[in-house]
C-alpha cells in the first residue's frame, strides 16, 4: 500500500485532499510527503504515528556514512523536493533515506542514475533536510556569501574601510590633533561649531521629511474596492522568507500568525530559514502537534553567519513571483500580501519593491515600548512617505519588503556582510535606477521591553548605517551621478547623518551639564559666548523639534495615550548613543557579527486597538 493510501485509510487526509495534493505535486513538482506536511494537510505527528501503526520504523541518520561520489549524482533541490537522498553504495545496492518509501519517482531515479537496486531506510523529513542541505548545500552557501561580492565588490561590506577612506580619517585626524596642538581654543571653537550645527541640520532635515510625509498620502494607496477585484485563482506564488535563530518559544505563535493571511494556500511558498546548529527550533517543528504551512530549510554553516545570508540561501529554494520576510514575531495585516500584488499591478514596471509600514502590538508595555513605538510610527508614517514624495532613497526596513524576486536576485539580493541589509539593498535598488513604494498595510513586530536587549538591536542597526554609508561613499562623485543630488544629500543627510547625530548629542549634551553646574568664566575660557550659546541653542532647538516630531507620530495611529512620553525623548536619544559608541566600537573589531535580538520577552501576544 502506498503512503497517500495508507494516510487516507487512516483517516489522517481526506479523499479530496490527497487529489489536491497529487495536484499540486504536478504543478511544483513537489513529491505527495513534502505537499502534505507543508501545505498544513497532515501534522508530522500524525504522519509518524500512522507509518509506525503500519510497521514502519523511522532510524536516526544523522551520523550514518556517505559516500561522495555517490552524493554527487543528486542535486540538493531534487533531493530537497522529495525529501529523500542517497547515501552510499552497499552490498550492490544504494542505501537511501527517504520520508515516504513509496515514492516511485525518486526510487527510478536512483535505479537509473546508478543502475541498482535501492535500500530503504526511513527517516524523518526534518532529518533528511538537514542532512540533505549539510553534505550537498555547499555550492549554495558559498554563493549565499559570495555572490554579491564577486559580481559587485564595490557594493559589499566585505572591506570595511576602503583605502580612501582610512587615508582621509587619517588626515583629519592629523589635521585635528595639529591644530589642537597649535591652538587648542579655536580649533576646540571651530569642531564644536561644526558638531552643532551638523546635529541642527540633521534633526532640521528629518523634520522637513516628517512634515513633507504628513502632508501627502501615499500615491498608491490600495482601497477595499481593489482588493475585491482579486482573483483568488489569478494570483502569482508568493515566497515568504522565516529567517530564525534559536526562536522555538515562538514557532506556533509563528503559525497562527501565517494561517490568518488571506492568501490561498497552495499560492504561498513559505521557506522558514534554520540554522544547521540551531537544533532547538528544529525539534519545536518535529514536536508541533498540529500541521504547519511552511518548508524547512537548513542553512548549512558558513560565516558570516548573519540573517541575510541565510535569506540569500532561501532564495536558491524560492518559486514565488514575489517575495518577503517576516520575523518569528510578526504579525502582518492579512490582507497584506494581497494589498501588494494589486499595487504592483498599478505600479511602472521600475518599481521593485514595496515596504509596508512596521509598528508594535506591545506597545503600551513599559516605557521603552511606548519610545519604541513613537519611533516607528513616525519613521515609517511619515519618514518613509517623506522619502517617497521627495523621490529620495528609501532605507528598507527589516521585515515586510516585498520584493520582484526576479529583481531581487537581479541586483544581487542582500548583502551578507551588512548588518543592516535592507537599508543597503534599498539604496542598491535606488542607484540602478529601480523604486520603492510604501503601502498602506501594516506589520506588528513585538517592541523591545528589555534595555540590554534594545541596546545590543540598536547597536547593530547603528552599526549597519555606518557600513551602508561606508560602501556606498567610497566614491562620493559616482554616488552623486547615480543618485542625483536630491539621492546624495537625502542619503548623507538620512544614513550618514542618523549615527553620527547619535555619536555626538554626548557631547553637546556636556557642555550644556558643564554651563549648568561649573563657572561660566571657567567655560568661557574654552569658548566664547557666542559658540556656548549656538551650541546650548542646537542642542535645546534640537530636542525640542524631535521631541515634536515624536509628537506628530501619535495621530496618524491615533496613540494619543503615548504623547506625554515624547517629552522623554532627549533620554530616549541617550540610549541611541549608548548603542552607538558600541556600534561604532564593533564597526572596527568585528564588523559582520550579528548581535542575537532576544524575541518572545513580551507578556503582550497581540497587536490591540489596531487601526486600519
Amino acid at each position: 500500500m502506498s503512503i497517500p493510501e495508507l494516510l487516507v485509510n487512516d483517516g489522517f487526509i481526506s479523499w479530496q485532499d490527497r487529489e489536491k495534493i497529487n495536484d499540486l505535486s504536478a504543478k511544483t513538482g513537489l513529491s505527495f510527503v513534502k505537499i502534505a506536511l507543508n501545505y498544513g494537510y497532515i501534522s508530522r505527528k500524525n504522519y509518524d504515528r500512522s507509518l509506525t501503526n503500519a510497521g514502519y520504523v523511522f532510524q536516526q541518520i544523522r551520523d550514518l556514512p556517505f559516500d561522495p561520489e555517490v552524493l554527487s549524482k543528486i542535486e540538493l533541490k531534487f533531493a530537497d523536493q522529495h525529501a529523500a537522498l542517497p547515501l552510499r553504495i552497499e552490498n550492490g545496492r544504494v542505501v537511501t533515506i527517504m520520508a515516504d518509501p513509496s515514492n516511485q519517482l525518486f526510487l527510478d531515479f536512483i535505479r537509473f542514475t546508478y543502475d541498482c537496486e535501492v535500500e530503504i531506510i526511513l527517516a524523518s523529513d526534518l532529518d533528511i533536510t538537514w542532512l540533505s542541505h549539510k553534505l550537498i548545500g555547499d555550492k549554495y552557501v558559498k554563493s549565499a556569501v559570495f555572490e554579491l561580492l564577486n559580481r559587485d565588490p564595490d557594493s559589499s561590506a566585505f572591506i570595511t574601510f576602503s583605502s580612501g577612506q582610512l587615508a582621509f580619517l587619517f588626515i583629519m585626524l592629523g589635521l585635528v590633533t595639529i591644530g589642537l596642538v597649535v591652538s587648542f581654543k579655536n580649533t576646540s571653537i571651530i569642531i564644536n561649531m561644526i558638531i552643532s550645527t551638523f546635529f541642527l541640520v540633521a534633526i532640521l532635515f528629518k523634520l522637513f521629511l516628517a512634515l513633507t510625509g504628513s502632508r501627502f498620502e501615499l500615491h498608491q494607496a490600495v482601497t477595499r474596492d481593489d482588493l475585491r477585484q482579486i482573483v483568488d485563482d489569478e494570483l502569482p506564488i508568493y515566497t515568504i522568507l522565516l529567517p530564525v535563530y534559536k526562536e522555538d518559544k515562538l514557532i506556533k505563535k509563528l503559525i497562527w500568525n501565517l494561517q490568518a493571511l488571506d492568501y490561498p494556500r497552495e499560492k504561498l511558498d513559505i521557506k522558514l530559514l534554520i540554522e544547521e546548529d540551531d537544533d532547538k527550533t528544529l525539534n519545536a517543528v518535529r514536536n508541533l502537534d498540529f500541521p504547519a504551512i511552511f518548508e524547512v530549510v537548513v542553512v548549512p554553516f558558513h560565516m558570516p553567519k548573519t540573517k541575510p545570508k541565510a535569506c540569500n540561501y532561501g532564495l536558491h529554494f524560492s518559486r514565488g513571483k514575489y517575495l518577503t520576510i517576516y520575523d518569528a514575531e510578526d504579525i502582518p495585516d492579512t490582507d497584506q500580501l494581497k494589498k501588494v500584488v494589486s499595487m504592483f499591478s498599478k505600479l511602472p514596471s521600475n518599481y521593485i519593491c514595496i515596504q509596508s509600514a512596521l509598528n508594535y502590538f506591545n506597545r503600551n508595555e513599559n516605557f521603552l515600548t511606548r519610545m519604541f513605538t513613537l519611533e516607528y510610527s513616525y519613521w515609517f508614517d511619515y519618514m518613509l512617505p517623506g522619502l517617497d514624495t521627495l523621490d529620495i532613497p528609501i532605507p528598507l526596513g527589516g521585515t515586510s519588503n516585498h520584493f520582484k524576486l526576479d529583481r531581487l536576485v537581479e541586483l544581487g539580493a542582500w548583502d551578507p556582510f551588512n548588518v543592516t541589509e535592507d537599508a543597503d539593498l534599498g539604496l542598491r535598488a535606488y542607484a540602478k535606477g529601480y523604486k520603492i513604494a510604501v503601502v498602506n498595510s501594516t506589520t506588528y513586530e513585538e517592541a523591545n521591553n528589555e534595555p540590554f536587549n534594545w541596546i545590543r538591536q540598536r547597536s547593530r542597526w547603528i552599526k549597519g548605517y555606518m557600513q551602508t554609508y561606508l560602501v556606498h561613499m567610497r566614491n562620493p562623485v559616482a554616488l552623486w551621478k547615480k543618485l542625483g543630488w536630491k539621492g546624495f544629500l537625502g542619503f548623507n543627510f538620512f544614513i550618514g547623518a542618523t549615527p553620527l547625530t547619535f555619536l555626538v548629542y554626548p557631547f553637546l549634551l556636556a557642555i550644556f551639564i558643564c554651563y549648568l553646574v561649573f563657572d561660566l568664566s571657567t567655560i568661557r575660557t574654552f569658548f566664547p559666548d557666542w559658540i556656548l550659546f549656538m551650541s546650548i541653542f542646537n542642542l535645546m532647538v534640537g530636542n525640542i523639534l524631535m521631541i515634536y516630531i515624536n509628537m506628530m507620530a501619535v495621530f496618524k495611529r491615533r496613540y494619543y495615550e503615548l504623547i506625554l512620553f515624547s517629552i522623554a525623548n532627549p533620554v530616549y536619544w541617550l540610549m541611541h548613543s549608548i548603542a552607538a559608541f558600541k556600534g561604532l566600537y564593533q564597526l572596527i573589531v568585528k564588523p559582520f557579527y550579528w548581535e542575537k535580538t532576544e524575541h518572545g520577552l513580551s507578556k503582550v501576544n497581540s497587536p490591540t486597538n489596531v487601526v486600519k
